[in-house]
């Protein structure tokens, strides 16, 4: 066969199973429509990137299936983003490729998004964050929208930070230097965070990597509430309001 009927095939076998698939999703209740498609994605890594109705990396589920609702190519052109990778759809983000999910589960997948089109959109969030102020080494003051230590004290950190440092000095500091510090191999990442870098931006880096430096996608081994913890570990050391080492906490 030659290779120009080889991908007719492939690209044959995925339109039946888009149909099949569709078929399927329908058929199934509200409730076990959710669980079939929650335990594909669960076992995946689209959890780190995406979620139904809020950003996280990329866009929520709903926001896709809202700009394809008109698209009659659109279960198509998903099933290849999914499974071959994309970017610049949705900004600066980077989706990684999926070349592991079979036909019939891309299939699944894509069927399930788009019959979010007619979801209720979810309530804006208005509650503003609580606020935290620290004074740093030069005297000035930093306004956090999280805390770095335990209520009452400004040595013991927070379990999320120490978690934080304990995914960090595991995994992290391979490339980017023990304790957040100085390495040969990576950048600094306390510079990272001291450039500005909000939590947003720094859960894409981390999710989608950064291929053209060397440095991979970690979507499906941490989870967005891991990343978000490791960020709050980097600031504090940005800050130099964390020390180095294991810092004091309520273990202690």
């Amino acid at each position: 066969m030659s290779i120009r009927g080889g991908f007719t095939v492939t690209f044959v076998v995925s339109l039946a199973a888009i149909t099949i698939a569709t078929m399927h999703v329908a058929s199934l209740s509200g409730q076990e429509r959710q669980t079939s498609v929650e335990k594909l994605l669960n076992d995946s890594d689209c959890r780190s990137c995406h979620a139904i109705d809020r950003k996280v990396v990329g866009p929520s589920y709903s926001e896709i299936a809202s700009r394809y609702a008109t698209d009659a190519n659109a279960d198509q052109k998903l099933v290849r983003s999914i499974r071959a990778g994309a970017s610049g759809n949705w900004g600066n983000f980077r989706m990684t490729p999926h070349p592991a999910l079979k036909d019939e589960q891309l299939a699944e997948i894509v069927a399930w998004i788009l019959s979010l089109k007619d979801a209720a959109p979810a309530a804006p969030q208005e509650a503003k964050a609580k606020q935290y102020t620290y004074t740093v080494n030069d005297g000035k003051k930093v306004v956090l929208d999280f805390p770095l230590f335990l209520e009452g004290s400004d040595k013991k950190v927070t379990k999320d930070v120490f978690r934080g440092y304990e995914l960090y000095n595991s995994y992290c500091y391979r490339c980017h230097g023990q304790d957040a510090s100085q390495s040969e191999l990576a950048p600094d990442l306390r510079h990272f965070v001291e450039a500005g870098t909000a939590n947003q931006e720094f859960l894409s880096v981390v999710m989608a990597g950064r291929e053209d430096k060397g440095m991979p996608s970690w979507a499906g081994f941490f989870s967005e509430e891991e990343v978000q913890k490791i960020y709050r570990y980097v600031k504090g050391r940005s800050l130099e309001l964390i020390p180095a080492g294991r810092p004091p906490s309520e273990y202690d």
